[in-house]
């Protein structure tokens, strides 16, 4: 077991700080939020780089992180299969590191939906509980997506013509970027030592 803020104090004491933000995306809302995210994080002079999880760093590369961000855009309730086996695959070297993990999916702007149930809260994916204890992350937030129904499989335009289906999957995008940005601005401040402690 390790300890966070023992970790952080470890990877502090080296210059620059190297953060790997991980996602995988359907339709590349998901790589939005990933990308505004590690914008937040060089902001904070951290050096960071954005990878698909199609197309996820080399062992090597893994190897020279300091830091995790990865995320996912949400389906049934399930994170894409690029982001667990990313997740899986790499589960020992996590467990070493600091990680955030986030969720892109719910649709729409309620904040609760018609029983006064906190749909970021209740939209959290299957494989969070797994991760909690495999990778032990720091945090976990889901965040709105955002649908652009030019930009659908056919599948996923025939399921929107159900009766039905498009009240409860609207279009549009739905991202909450000063949620996200502060969001990113929060593991900044965990991985950037204060000047006054420098």
């Amino acid at each position: 077991m390790w300890c966070v803020d023992s970790l952080v104090r470890r990877i502090r004491k080296v210059e620059p700080v190297r953060v790997a933000v991980v996602c995988a995306s359907h339709y590349g809302a998901t790589r939005g939020i990933a990308e505004r995210i590690a914008a937040e994080l060089r902001a904070a002079g951290l050096t960071v780089r954005v990878y698909d999880a199609a197309e996820p760093p080399h062992a090597e590369d893994v190897a020279g992180v300091d830091a995790f961000v990865i995320g996912s855009a949400v389906y049934m309730g399930h994170w894409l299969r690029d982001a667990t086996t990313f997740v899986r695959r790499y589960q020992p070297t996590l467990l070493e590191h600091p990680v955030w993990l986030f969720s892109s999916g719910p649709l729409g702007t309620p904040a609760t939906d018609a029983e006064a149930t906190d749909i970021l809260a209740d939209t959290v994916p299957a494989e969070i509980a797994d991760f909690g204890s495999t990778v032990r992350p720091v945090g976990h937030r889901v965040f709105f997506g955002a649908i652009d129904p030019d930009s659908l499989s056919l599948a996923h335009r025939t399921i929107r013509r159900f009766p039905g289906a498009a009240e409860k999957i609207p279009a549009g995008d739905f991202r909450d970027w000063p949620q996200i940005e502060a969001w990113g601005r929060e593991i900044a401040r965990s991985l950037v030592r204060p000047a006054a402690q420098a």
